[in-house]
């Protein structure tokens, strides 16, 4: 095979990558070795923030394929046939280690899954917990510091955990979990995952339950005990990430079954606890798993920073038919989670390939750092006449969530609002010197505007003040027939 010719970043052939240039054989250096300088500038920038929770991952492409039928349930594209098959991601990690911890290290393990449907990502950024140490967002950042280094020391403190566990015993049922065996997985491949909030699954009715997602390991959970855990970390730190990678590399495919609880509306009432609290399960034998698919890895990055250090899950990434509930802590990870991408990997870290839709993306957003240049020459806002740009979806729009006297939804904001009496007003109290002033700086700018947008903007000059309307469009030069013909077909 032949070899590829070495270049800048720029696309420049190099021809010695070897010697620096210098001002004779002892040197100095000249400032003129730009691809000198530019290797050792990308050196200085390789390195970007650390995550601050879930810093140590692994990760894998895989398939998801249906097995049950849920449609009843929800009218997600990826859950449409069975055996329809949808590409994956998984990232693995450990919640309080750095980057350098441990793989074998008594913590909750992250089970987040990316999958890429024709409708766009959806994330579930889940635990391989069913529950989590907190209810509430406010105590969050406060329990990640407790499980970081302490401030003057710079180690981990056994003191910090403990109290503030003691402080919220809403942390209990985790803890429970987190000492006893399943706080030490064996491999990554013998543990289960969940979504563990409360979400909501949207059928083609409109009609909602609410749900909880289920990662359940065909190879079968599989502990270590502490010593064993010990020993391994003296040999191995990489040893959860070593064992993904050699058995996805000698086509030993881990296997999960996906499943969901289901719980009715009516159910969430009469339910024991707040069914949107992430501290508490819900009992297998009242809400019984429902087998949807299997998710298989089969894969493996070919470049670790790029697929795996780069990979931005959000909760807030959904599609039609999947969609959250009140939990507070998954509300408020709708905001942090793509905040902290953004902060870590750029504005648009959703460009990137491992972050990418694999479906045609369209927005209104523009700019920033790395832009890869969506959107070309079409306008950035919206709404707008232009022929070929995004439109709505109304046949997505979600069900109203009741809450209680009222109802969370997209209320329309023109609805009984009258938007051309108090312009009509202030018209009419113009004399004529003012109201020519007006029409003529109107028109100065409208007549730059295209037919169509003088024709829209005319009409709500009309429907403020007849007087008003007449004289912009007079000074327009529109043709009142013309007009006419187009009030009538934009009334019909």
């Amino acid at each position: 095979m032949s070899r590829k010719t070495l270049t800048t970043a720029d696309g420049a052939p190099i021809a010695d990558n070897q010697n620096s240039l210098t001002a004779g054989p002892r040197g100095p250096l000249l400032m003129q070795d730009v691809q000198l300088l530019e290797q050792m500038q990308s050196f200085n920038r390789e390195r970007i923030p650390e995550r601050v929770v879930h810093a140590k991952g692994s990760g894998a492409y895989g398939t998801f394929t249906v097995t049950g039928d849920i449609t009843r349930y929800s009218n997600a594209s990826l859950f449409s046939d069975i055996g329809k098959q949808t590409e994956t991601f998984l990232r693995f990690s450990t919640v309080a280690g750095e980057r350098g911890a441990a793989d074998a290290e008594r913590d909750v393990r992250g089970f987040a899954v990316r999958f890429y449907t024709e409708e766009g990502n959806w994330d579930l950024v889940g635990n391989n917990t069913p529950v989590f140490f907190a209810r509430d967002p406010y105590r969050f950042a406060n329990f990640i510091h407790s499980q970081k280094r302490d401030p003057k020391t710079n180690m981990r403190n056994n003191d910090m955990q403990w109290d503030f566990w003691s402080q919220c015993p809403e942390s209990l049922h985790q803890v429970t979990i987190l000492f006893g065996d399943r706080g030490l997985p064996r491999t990554l491949r013998h543990m289960n995952g969940y979504g563990s909030h409360t979400y909501s699954l949207i059928n083609a009715k409109g009609e909602r339950v609410w749900c909880k997602f289920h990662f359940k390991t065909v190879q079968g959970i599989e502990c270590m005990t502490g010593d064993e855990s010990a020993e391994l970390i003296g040999r191995d730190r990489e040893s959860h990430q070593r064992d993904l990678f050699d058995s996805i590399e000698r086509g030993d495919f881990p296997q999960w079954r996906f499943c969901v609880q289901v719980m009715t509306e009516d159910q969430a009432q009469e339910f024991e606890h707040n069914p949107f609290d992430l501290t508490k399960i819900w009992p297998h034998g009242d809400f019984p798993l429902i087998e949807v698919g299997i998710l298989e890895l089969n894969r493996n990055p070919e470049n670790y920073f790029a697929e795996v250090e780069q990979a931005g899950f959000n909760p807030s990434a959904a599609v039609p038919g999947i969609s959250w509930s009140p939990d507070k802590m998954l509300q408020a990870r709708l905001m942090s989670y793509a905040d902290a991408h953004r902060y870590r990997l750029g504005t648009n870290y959703q460009q990137l390939d491992v972050n990418r839709p694999r479906c045609p993306v369209h927005h209104y957003q523009r700019d920033g750092s790395m832009s890869q240049g969506h959107g070309g020459a079409s306008p950035n806002y919206f709404p707008n006449t232009r022929e070929g740009t995004p439109v709505e979806a109304p046949e997505h729009r979600e069900p109203p969530l009741p809450l209680g006297d009222v109802a969370a939804d997209r209320y329309d904001h023109r609805e009984g609002n009258d938007d051309f009496g108090q312009a009509g007003d202030l018209y009419r109290l113009m004399n004529d010197g003012e109201k020519d002033r007006l029409v003529s700086a109107i028109a100065g700018g409208l007549s730059e505007a295209r037919k169509e947008v003088q024709m829209l903007q005319t009409c709500h000059f009309f429907r403020a003040d007849e007087d008003y309307g007449r004289r912009v469009a007079m000074a327009l030069g529109i043709d009142f027939a013309e007009f006419s013909k187009f009030v009538e077909e934009a009334r019909a």
